[in-house]
């Protein structure tokens, strides 16, 4: 295979899982959603009395800003020392098949 035909597949490999990715939906606490989404006051109000009631922290309820928009509750930061290690290993192995292409390139395989 020519080094222009890799290319060209190397390429289109690349645009086709960025476009892929394009699709792949995001979680946002925006209010751009619509007010049938949206759990009412009164639910809110009763989840709040509720979890008053039964002694558990008002952080385990959806949380209420003062203009009446339900947010995500904060649960805390989570774990990110798989992603990373992950991350740098396919860092790593990528960077080992560049430089393994470019030797066999230049010792002429």
């Amino acid at each position: 295979m020519s080094s222009a035909r890799r290319s060209l597949l190397t390429a289109t490999a690349a645009g086709t899982l960025l476009g892929a990715l394009w699709f792949v939906p995001s979680a946002n606490a925006s209010p751009g959603t619509s007010g049938a989404d949206r759990p009412s006051a009164t639910s809110t109000t009763q989840a709040r009395a509720l979890s008053q009631e039964s002694g558990t922290s008002d952080t385990a309820s959806a949380a209420e800003d003062g203009t009446g928009d339900v947010e995500l509750a904060d649960t805390g930061s989570f774990d990110t020392t798989p992603y990373v290690v992950g991350g740098t290993l396919f860092l790593t192995l990528g960077a080992g098949f560049v430089v393994y292409s470019v030797r066999r390139e230049r010792l002429g395989f």
